[in-house]
């Protein structure tokens, strides 16, 4: 069958229709969220072909490692930090349709597509993400994508940014989406234009056998500058604020410098993006409504993580462990035969995509990878996933859920031995790397968050505010026996459970 994997970037499950079930945000996940609803009619939709699962973790943290997740179905924060593909990663678009440049018109060719104005897929220290697909679309401007340097006055949100990346995204905006007459182009808003043109390539393509589509939208992300009309059903003001900041700080609230007006702006950008994003994606489900795929078509959406927005007192994502706004993202699985608006509680997380996907387009399957074909859970709402779900930073600590509890195991303060297992180097989140080895691994210097080994349970703790690590011993100790024994299945370096610790109070 097709398939069509749609990834939004940072957003929050909480934000999404089916998670919120109509409810104030407040009401869903509280913890510092405002007490307005965000509607995602077109989420909705999806979810009301589709199968919600109610437990779904990201893997490896923010968003190129989570790339690499999806790509090559092996979780990459255990080995490496944010970069490439390597030569031997068996990546996903060719595994799909094959080795990338061939002829499309030979008999038995599939064919795989990237729609995105994800910069990061291009920037130094990923940059190959593209390059397995049979043809892609990019949509260029997005962040500190180095797109147009014409002279031009444009306005900035406020003079702070001013010499620094976020000032090319709006002077890249400024040149595309005013018009002669000094209107804005809603059309030329990036989610709009991904989604048009993904629906547009369905429009052309709807008749090839077994293609796969990824739309990779990097909105709601910031910069956050949705079209005011969103911007309003949150904040009445609109833009018609002193300063606005389309990228808040990654800090906590009192560290931030925002007064709380502000967070409620920021919180409003970020919301007025999501309802945005949900408008754009009407676009493609039209189109799959228009060509009748639904019958012979997977549809999977999902994030790669969530933010923190306010909760647990912090903007931004990184800085602590890899708590539930965070870790916890929405997934909602379209499949044509079965599992039509159910819900699923089995554990699942990102890797998973990979197995999934290649079986639905009848690819192979290769071995040794970390992710479950979902096949047999959309199918089955008792049908087996996975016991435990691991996720963390490279270099930071790792958390592991079993469903209800949740351990978030931290390093020792040296947070040695690390080390890197890469030739490429660390270019875009910095690690202090060491000399090659012998072994091609390098040894890194990189300084942990300092937080306290923490263990939560969701069954009384959603959103995970209290720290029962030391209230609850046994339990404790059970889940750091159990990272161990994840760690060893997984086949990680087995200097991790030196670094956190693993195994010394036996």
């Amino acid at each position: 069958m097709n398939v069509i994997l749609i990834l939004c970037d940072t957003l929050r499950r909480d934000h999404c229709g089916p998670y919120h079930g109509g409810r104030p945000l407040s009401q869903v996940t509280g913890d510092g969220q405002p007490d307005w609803v965000v509607p995602t009619p077109n989420i909705d939709r999806l979810a009301e072909r589709g199968t919600v699962f109610e437990n779904a973790y990201c893997g490896s943290h923010p968003c190129m490692p989570a790339r690499r997740d999806i790509y090559t179905g092996r979780l990459e924060f255990l080995w490496r930090g944010w970069g490439p593909l390597e030569d031997d990663d068996l990546d996903l678009p060719r595994q799909v349709s094959g080795p990338p440049n061939q002829s499309l018109s030979r008999a038995g060719v599939k064919v795989s597509y990237l729609v995105t104005d994800h910069f990061h897929l291009w920037e130094q220290g990923a940059g190959n993400y593209h390059m397995g697909y049979s043809g892609f679309e990019f949509i260029r401007g997005m962040e500190a994508d180095a797109y147009l340097t014409d002279p031009v006055d444009f306005p900035l949100p406020s003079a702070r940014y001013r010499n620094q990346k976020v000032e090319r995204h709006f002077r890249n905006v400024e040149l595309t989406r005013r018009r002669p007459d000094g209107s804005l182009d809603e059309s030329k808003w990036f989610s709009a234009q991904t989604f048009s043109k993904a629906a547009e390539w369905i429009d052309r393509n709807h008749t090839r056998k077994d293609f796969f589509l990824h739309i990779d939208s990097f909105p709601p992300h910031e910069p956050w500058d949705p079209p005011e009309r969103f911007v309003k059903m949150f904040d009445p003001r609109g833009y018609d604020v002193n300063e606005y900041f389309p990228s808040a700080p990654y800090r906590p609230v009192d560290e931030s410098g925002l007064t709380a007006d502000q967070v409620r702006h920021v919180q409003a950008l970020y919301a007025a993006s999501v309802v945005h994003v949900d408008e754009c994606l009407g676009m493609l489900l039209d189109a799959l409504d228009r060509h009748d795929l639904w019958k012979n078509t997977l549809v999977i959406f999902t994030s790669d993580h969530g933010t923190f927005n306010g909760a647990r007192g912090r903007l931004g994502k990184m800085q602590t462990h890899l708590f539930d706004p965070i870790a916890h993202i929405p997934l909602i699985v379209a499949h044509p035969e079965c599992g039509h608006g159910e819900r699923r509680s089995q554990l699942v997380q990102l890797v998973d995509l990979y197995p999934t996907i290649l079986r639905a387009c009848g690819a192979p399957i290769p071995e040794g990878i970390h992710g479950v074909d979902l096949a047999e859970a959309i199918a089955d709402p008792s049908a087996k996933t996975r016991e435990r779900a691991l996720y963390g930073v490279f270099g930071q600590g790792i958390s592991m859920t079993d469903g209800r509890w949740v351990l978030h195991q931290a390093p020792k303060p040296e947070n040695e031995p690390l080390y890197w297992y890469s030739y490429h180097q660390a270019k875009f989140l910095r690690y202090d790397l060491g000399e090659y080895e012998p072994e091609g691994r390098r040894a890194v210097r990189h300084r942990p968050y300092g937080d306290p080994t923490w263990l939560s349970d969701r069954s009384v703790d959603p959103n995970e505010e209290v720290n029962l690590a030391g209230s609850h011993p046994d339990q404790l100790r059970r889940m750091q026996r159990q990272l161990a024994e994840e760690l060893d299945r997984l086949g990680a370096p087995p200097e991790h459970k030196a670094r956190l610790g693993l195994g010394e109070s036996e």
